[in-house]
């Protein structure tokens, strides 16, 4: 363990050199090193903030700052922060140096934590740490370091010769010990530190730990399978003093829960000698105050497994358990053990490798085995009532998922098992259920109901509320009656952008307020608020929404422990507007149960609330333009107008040139008014055309006043092409069902002759982008038009006709419903509207393309199959076109190796500067790179 003090982050800041210095040229060096905020962490108090500074690049960096910026600190090479629930101390992992990180095993390196004593600077760094976590209430850490295996090898190989020859049988019979236990069973040493006094404890063996809430004790599982000891110990946090409190020489402990109270423990057990696969399990629950043990072992119907998890519930007074219907070994193929086994037909075809793929099949075989890892796993949701030690079995085979809840009578449970075979063509849909936390019985409320618009259910379980075609409903679940909350309400309250072949979603549910007296939810601008009892509602935010088109959404609620945050009538809150006319956000104040908003904000920016300290009234936020870095700022939650700022990275931005983003309306094909976002060069000229490039999805808009993303990846770099004479073009999409691929041609080349028109664009120099949807639109693009004079498309569906029918290698499933009701938006099966997929298949009219392509896939996309970019190029191919095809290996959807990202990068770059801007062409380019292989590294 080291010590140290830690130099205060103001200090080590450098000074700006008096005077102004011309700007240099941003490089992907530059972008490399730029470092971006992480999600920050905020202590329960609000007192301390502390947030990751990563570079795209490079080694990370922890920022630590005071709520009111009186103290900060910086931690080198620190990442995955925490904080402590009083903010006294915060929690960082040290990573190596990037360059060891690249030359070595991960194994090889450094496992640290630091832990930094925000009053005093103060640091303590542990070693060989697995995992680190503060207790509930901050006064305690625990530190779970990793097997040292080395350390055994090295301590094997110190002992004297002759000792070694007389330990060779022992050795032997230890070995084969230890090939019969499963890493899994095996435990591991903890440090437990008092954090006021630095007291520590060390525990040997521990497999599982558990703090209760109230923060008086601390639960261990300790296995060592070896020694034949498996004990649970609980260690009274205030005097760090420990008692086993069960024992077993025989079974293996594998699940640990602590009642919030302290009250009760519970663990599962099973037989360590039988193989963890199909090891059987028993529940026991022990009563700490009473020391009575209470044993719950399987049935015919639910036993437990190693997967069987445990939570008990905030009051106390139940305890939650998965549970399977049967454990078994994992099955063996037949084997040859003796002559003749090798002409047995049942033996030799154990060992064929054979999947088949059955018609009624409720998964098809891809969807099967991708999600196979993941069924061995399930547990199904069973709630122990510790007063009268009563099981009930919620979830089962038939209804499989039940959403967790504090709720003491009611939980929401649904099922996809009557949908598996239609989700194929159709999407995704679940029936859903109410199910009593007292008897286990189910109630069916809603049939077929699509899976993103899942009911809500009041904290006391009185009213369930939901969406459905168009309305919203409430249903009294003790009386049965449902009532449409919305029937007779002008405003519409489906999605009004919605452009696909399905039915369109509502805009969500907001809040319920805490006694179920009420529930909040939303249009596309305004909120409204009901009661549950008289079914009357008015608009929270008093119609201002609609009236200025100013979308409200509530942002900045304290979370509840495992539960939604609610609200109480009379209560304050902060809601965040986002305008639709001029794309910026700003705060407003509104009350619970009033009809009335209030600006508290000015603010030309995109506003971000990121974190609120769930004891305390601090909330973090950031704000950003294009030529504003997001940094964070803290705030109460009643008067965000006065926040402090607590980072500078938009410092950053000081060396270089920067460009601006500002909005631009056209009309498409169609006479629709269409919004997009022009980024102008850095140093723009007015009056003097600029080679542009254009980027898009679907709606891009929104944009306009987001920071770039600064790094490399499957996308430019906007402030990269920016600083380098590009103009870059965000434009809106909006789509016709049937006609995905005209419906975007209309939009684009409307929005290309705007720019044109204003003299921003080179009319000679417009190059297109786009990845994923964006790479469809942008191949489809070029077969209709010759505005663009170079196109780069990554991952395009290039063939409707045989993407149909393809997989998606990430998930397994079918990519049919992605056509008939998702974003393809066809709206039929292939051979219902045969000729609409290949209306919409850049493949056949790659003879009419005039533009030079180049294609990028990853062999081993798991989105789109990368044999649609082989089909695209070989139909450019065959009809003689400028082609040129990047295929990185052993890539998915988007890029995740640095060394691609950063040659596609690069590649993309060149390419457009050659065809925009005139740019002599890389060798690549002109002559292709000959395939080879290189020398394997030793």
């Amino acid at each position: 363990m080291k010590v140290f003090n830690l130099i205060p982050l103001a200090l080590c800041l450098s000074v700006s050199a008096f005077g102004v210095a011309a700007p240099n040229a941003l490089t992907i060096d530059d972008i490399m090193h730029f470092e971006t905020l992480q999600q920050p962490v905020i202590s329960d108090n609000g007192k301390v903030i502390a947030v990751e500074a990563k570079p795209d690049r490079g080694d990370s960096r922890a920022l630590v700052r005071f709520s009111d910026n009186s103290k900060h600190y910086q931690i080198d090479r620190a990442s995955n922060v925490k904080v402590s629930a009083d903010g006294r101390f915060v929690l960082a992992t040290l990573q190596a140096p990037l360059f060891e990180r690249e030359t070595k095993k991960s194994d090889d390196l450094p496992q640290s934590v630091v832990l930094l004593a925000t009053e005093s600077g103060n640091q303590q760094q542990f070693e060989h740490v697995d995992t680190a976590v503060f207790s509930d209430d901050g006064g305690y850490l625990l530190v779970k370091h990793k097997p040292d295996d080395k350390k055994a090898q090295s301590d094997e190989s110190e002992k004297d010769e002759p000792a070694k020859e007389s330990q060779d049988k022992k050795q032997d019979d230890d070995q084969e010990v230890d090939q019969e236990v499963d890493k899994a069973d095996l435990g591991t040493q903890v440090t437990l530190v008092k954090l006021d006094t630095n007291q520590q404890l060390t525990l040997d063996n521990v497999s599982q730990f558990a703090f209760d809430k109230a923060g008086g004790l601390l639960a261990v599982l300790q296995n060592d399978p070896q020694e034949a000891l498996h004990q649970l110990t609980l260690v009274k946090l205030d005097t760090l003093t420990s008692e086993t409190v069960f024992t077993s020489e025989s079974e293996q402990l594998e699940a640990l829960a602590i009642s919030d109270d302290g009250h009760f423990v519970a663990l599962t057990k099973g037989d360590a000698s039988v193989a963890r696969y199909g090891r059987e399990h028993s529940l026991l629950v022990l009563d700490i105050n009473t020391s009575k043990q209470q044993l719950f072992t399987g049935n015919n119907a639910w036993r437990y497994n190693q997967h069987s998890s445990l939570q008990f519930s905030r009051d106390n007074q139940r305890l939650f358990v998965g549970r399977v219907p049967s454990v078994a070994q994992q099955a063996e193929l037949a084997q040859y053990e003796q002559a003749e086994d090798v002409f047995n037909p049942e033996i030799i075809t154990a060992s064929k490798q054979l999947r088949v793929w059955h018609g009624e099949d409720p998964k098809i075989k891809p969807q099967e085995v991708k999600e196979y890892a993941k069924e061995l796993t399930r547990t199904y949701l069973a709630v122990l009532h510790l007063d009268s030690n009563k099981m009930l079995q919620l979830a089962d085979q038939a209804v499989p998922d039940v959403t967790y809840g504090e709720q003491a009578d009611y939980l929401l449970a649904s099922s996809d098992v009557p949908y598996q075979k239609m989700i194929t063509w159709a999407g995704f849909y679940r029936d859903v259920y109410l199910v009593n936390l007292n008897t286990g019985n189910k109630q069916q409320i809603l049939v077929q109901q699509p899976s993103d618009a899942m009911p809500t259910l009041s904290p006391n379980a009185k009213f369930l509320a939901y969406y459905q075609q168009g309305s919203v409903y409430l249903r009294d679940i003790s009386s049965g009656r449902t009532v449409n909350l919305t029937q007779n309400i002008s405003t519409p309250f489906a999605d009004e952008d919605h452009d696909y072949p399905s039915a369109a979603p509502g805009y969500g549910f907001g809040l319920w307020l805490a006694d179920d007296s009420g529930i909040t939810f939303y249009d596309k601008y305004d909120m409204w608020q009901f009661n549950t009892t008289s079914h009357k509602g008015f608009m929270l935010t008093s119609g201002e929404g609609r009236k200025q088109k100013i979308q409200f959404r509530v942002v900045g609620l304290a979370k509840q422990n495992r539960l939604p945050a609610t609200i109480n009538q009379g209560q304050k809150v902060i809601l965040q507007g986002y305008s639709h006319t001029t794309k910026a956000d700003a705060f407003y104040a509104a009350t619970v149960g009033q009809s009335a908003v209030k600006r508290v904000t000015d603010s030309d920016s995109k506003l971000t609330l990121l974190a609120r300290a769930n004891e305390a009234d601090t909330v973090v936020f950031s704000k950003q333009r294009y030529d504003l870095y997001p940094d964070l700022y803290s705030a109460d939650v009643n008067s965000v107008q006065t926040a402090t700022q607590l980072t500078s990275l938009d410092a950053q931005r000081n060396d270089f040139a920067w460009g601006n983003a500002e909005l631009v309306h056209w009309h498409d094909g169609d006479g629709v008014k269409m919004d997009g976002v022009l980024i102008k060069p850095s140093n723009y000229q007015e009056g003097k055309a600029y080679p542009t490039m254009v980027y898009f999805y679907r709606f891009m808009s929104d944009r306009l006043h987001a920071f770039p993303d600064m790094k490399l990846n499957h996308r430019p770099n906007f402030a990269w092409y920016a600083d380098n004479g590009y103009a870059i073009f965000l434009p809106d999409i909006r789509f016709e069902v049937g006609y995905p691929g005209i419906s975007s041609v209309k939009a684009l080349t409307a929005g290309v002759q705007k720019l044109i028109e204003m003299g921003v664009a080179d009319p000679n120099a417009v190059g297109i982008q786009g990845h994923s949807w964006g790479g469809y639109q942008s191949a489809y693009a070029v077969t209709q038009t010759n505005i663009f004079k170079a196109i780069v498309t990554g991952a395009p569906v290039s063939n409707m006709t045989s993407a149909y029918s393809g997989i998606r290698h990430g998930s397994g499933l079918a990519r049919q419903f992605q056509y008939e009701t998702g974003q393809s938006r066809i709206g039929g099966s292939l051979f219902a509207a045969p000729q609409k997929y290949i209306e919409n298949s850049p493949v056949f009219y790659a003879d009419r393309i005039q533009t030079p392509m180049m294609i990028m896939f990853g062999d081993k996309d798991d989105a789109v199959p990368w044999e649609q970019g082989v089909e695209l190029y070989l139909a450019m191919r065959r009809a003689g076109k400028d082609v040129v095809f990047l295929q990185y290996q052993d890539e998915p959807h988007h890029l995740k190796k640095y060394p691609n990202k950063l040659d596609y990068s690069i590649k993309m770059k060149q390419y457009f500067d050659h065809y925009l801007k005139g740019e002599p062409a890389p060798q690549w380019l002109t002559q292709g790179e000959a395939y080879q292989e290189y020398k394997k590294a030793v």
